[in-house]
């Protein structure tokens, strides 16, 4: 059980958190210090709110790193509470690409895309060792629009595809185990109880999101336990709900010790 079931549900679930967090730590990188700026900008109307934080949701892949930074804002006085409500329905519309994108199954693409974002990365690492200082002007390396020169945008946007691919390598791992477990039974009691009581895969969601602080995760292996037969259809469904819940104790987590308003922002969430 160990060997075919926990250490790939284990290690898949570690490789796509990993990904994400790459992908994550390097768009900021690339966003630089115009994201708070863009917030301020495109909080102007609720609608206007809610289509931002969709695309930077979709963009960074985490519904959480927007909402954080949302009450990181709002906390410093820098955003009002009213202007956050649109923000807050934007990044769990946003966030929905993730697992669009898982029920693709993209995972044959994960080792070609892997290899071809560092093949790139490390190019534009040699790159930006070879032209420095003065010769940036010479090479036509003028530094972009958020401060980076252009060998930094590439490796940074290098970083993205690999943590993308890393995704799709961890769902790929995750899925792996779906065969084994429908043979061997191991769900049946779960699968059993949850039939005749819902609240049995709703919870279960709500508290592995808790645990992991990442909802696409959590929704990333029903997916995977489902598209292998393992796991029946409105299971899964109430474990999506329950995970879209839990993924709210992240929020809450950040708005202790906050203001008012930043409080009023996590409850929204």
């Amino acid at each position: 059980m160990f060997i075919h079931v926990i250490l790939p549900l284990c290690g898949g679930l570690l490789i796509f958190l990993g990904g994400m967090k790459l992908m994550e730590a390097a768009l900021r990188h690339l966003a630089g210090p115009f994201l708070t700026r863009w917030l301020n900008r495109a909080t102007v109307s609720p609608w206007r709110g809610m289509l931002f934080s969709s695309g930077i949701t979709a963009l960074l892949q985490s519904s959480t790193a927007v909402t954080v930074l949302t009450i990181g804002l709002v906390n410093a006085g820098l955003l009002t509470y009213g202007r956050t409500l649109g923000i807050i329905l934007g990044t769990n519309i946003g966030t929905c690409l993730t697992t669009e994108l898982m029920g693709l199954q993209l995972g044959k693409l994960a080792t070609p895309l892997l290899c071809g974002s560092l093949l790139c990365w490390g190019t534009a690492v040699l790159w930006g060792e070879t032209v420095t200082g003065r010769q940036y002007a010479a090479a036509g390396a003028s530094a972009t629009s958020n401060g980076l020169s252009r060998p930094q945008a590439v490796q940074f946007i290098s970083l993205v595809f690999a943590g993308f691919s890393l995704i799709l390598a961890g769902i790929r791992v995750m899925q792996a185990v779906g065969p084994w477990i429908e043979q061997a039974g191991l769900f049946r009691w779960f699968l059993d109880h949850a039939a005749a009581n819902m609240w049995w895969a709703f919870a279960a969601g709500a508290c592995l999101t808790a645990l992991v602080h990442s909802s696409a995760a959590v929704i990333g292996m029903a997916i995977s336990l489902a598209a292998a037969g393992a796991l029946p259809v409105d299971v899964g469904i109430a474990i999506v709900i329950g995970s879209n819940v839990g993924t709210c104790v992240t929020a809450l987590i950040a708005a202790v010790g906050g203001s008012v308003s930043g409080k009023f922002v996590a409850w929204s969430h």
